[in-house]
């Protein structure tokens, strides 16, 4: 064990408990062999579609990465934001819309080169101001009065479990994109590997009463048991290989030592069949993705998905979690990084997608458990409520080159601001996330039960999108 890397730690340390090193990924990597498949009649004959999600955990400060450029709305935001103001020459601006066109005149944070020029090309929409919320009339009063709020506002664990349960008024341990998988697994001729798969371990998202993630890492795909090879001629690595064949094989008589064999078997399985797939996947130049995890991360997802016919899947769930947003102080210098980091990755990802010719079929979305306050604390921003994230897809899937809601006024003292520059979301999460489900294949039918408070915000059996970031 002392060698193990700092990557393997992370993939691996939910299992280490086991005490068992050579079946340390195998509990990690529990699939749902029987889905409950309730209704698959809307993803027939719709083609392969996959959701990438990315989780910007620690709360986004993302009226920095998007800002007006409008003279009087940037001087709103200046007077504000105060030391957290990024000045306006060094704004990438956004392309400017038609008359009345919602991103009028706006910018993004200097260094996301990448992600500006994706909103040019349509590649790329922002929808502002969204947040937890139970009902659409949430006010000021309702917030002081602490009346139908979110359980527990501004708090990390709380709001992050909502993002990923898409329930803000109870907490849960059932993902949205699991109970997805729940409903519509099944339209997946393989039932080896699961529909989610997660290069951040074990996640509620991905969580549905049978469905739970495949652990894979942005480095080497799916880990594995230690030392298990079957191609291996190394005598040692080939002798554990047998072993660890020779246990699994056995037919044990008691059901829980029986039980135990056939979840290591299976994922012993799953994990030669990924990794064979993987090994024919698309071969990227050194180039194409940036140096870093995230890079690493976005990578390792676009070699899936070339994958996808070998693995035989039409539906995917990707879930990424990229840390260390709660920019309490220094917030300023951690974005140019950090906002740095996303922007190339993302430039990176839709250029591997558009190779390999799936520009369309993958919707990649960013979440956030909230924004931050709009005042400053000295040196960096505070919890808050609402805030702006980002879609992208290529032309024929996102409606990009917009951004969606009404981005707010950023002065003090508004209708929705609470206070610090707390600002009250204006679109709801359950919005945001049925407009993806729907896409996805989930049917009208069953949204309320992925989303039991949907009917708050949206007609599911409307003929009109949520939101309308979606061009289907």
């Amino acid at each position: 064990m002392k060698n193990i890397n700092r990557r393997q730690f992370i993939g691996q340390a939910s299992c280490a408990g086991l005490g068992y090193l050579s079946f340390m990924n195998s509990f990690l990597n529990l699939k749902a062999m029987n889905a409950a498949a309730i209704d698959n009649s809307s993803t027939a004959g719709d083609g392969y579609k996959a959701i990438v999600c990315i989780l910007l955990a620690g709360g986004n400060d993302s009226y920095n990465m998007l800002v007006p450029h409008e003279e009087l709305r940037y001087n709103e935001y200046l007077s504000t934001r105060s030391g957290l103001a990024l000045p306006r020459q060094d704004l990438l601006r956004l392309k400017l819309g038609e008359a009345g066109h919602p991103a009028r005149d706006f910018g993004v944070h200097p260094s996301m080169t990448e992600v500006r020029d994706l909103f040019d090309d349509d590649k790329l929409a922002f929808i502002s101001n969204v947040g937890t919320l139970l009902n659409t009339s949430t006010t000021k009063q309702d917030v002081y009065d602490g009346i139908d709020l979110p359980i527990g506002l501004f708090s990390h664990s709380d709001q992050i479990q909502q993002w990923q349960t898409g329930i803000p008024n109870q907490r849960g341990n059932k993902g949205w994109a699991g109970k997805i998988a729940d409903l519509i697994g099944s339209c997946n001729n393989n039932q080896n590997i699961s529909m989610n798969l997660s290069l951040s371990g074990s996640n509620i998202f991905q969580t549905g009463n049978n469905a739970v993630e495949y652990a894979i890492d942005p480095y080497q795909g799916s880990v594995g048991m230690t030392n298990y090879d079957p191609d291996s001629d190394w005598i040692f690595r080939e002798m554990m290989t047998k072993g660890i064949d020779s246990l699994v094989e056995h037919q044990h008589q008691d059901i829980f030592k029986r039980t135990h064999i056939n979840v290591i078997r299976n994922a012993r399985d799953a994990h030669v069949e990924f990794q064979d797939a993987l090994s024919g996947s698309h071969v990227f130049g050194e180039e194409d993705f940036p140096d870093t995890y995230l890079g690493a991360s976005m990578e390792m997802i676009a070699r899936t998905i070339s994958v996808r016919s070998t693995l035989d899947f039409d539906r995917q769930i990707f879930y990424l979690v990229y840390g260390g947003w709660d920019h309490h102080d220094e917030v300023l210098n951690n974005q140019v990084a950090m906002l740095g980091q996303v922007s190339e990755a993302l430039g990176a990802f839709m250029g591997g997608l558009e190779e390999i010719g799936v520009a369309d079929d993958v919707l990649t979305m960013t979440i956030s458990e909230f924004g931050r306050t709009l005042t400053w604390n000295g040196n960096g921003s505070d919890h808050a409520w609402g805030g702006n994230a980002m879609v992208m897809g290529g032309p024929n899937l996102v409606n990009g080159g917009q951004i969606y809601g009404d981005y707010p006024s950023l002065a003090l003292g508004t209708d929705i601001e609470i206070g610090s520059g707390v600002l009250i979301p204006q679109l709801s999460t359950d919005e945001y996330f049925a407009e993806v489900a729907k896409w996805f294949g989930v049917s009208s039918s069953q949204l309320s039960t992925i989303f039991p408070n949907i009917g708050e915000f949206y007609d599911p059996f409307s003929t009109q999108l949520p939101i309308g970031f979606l061009n289907s």
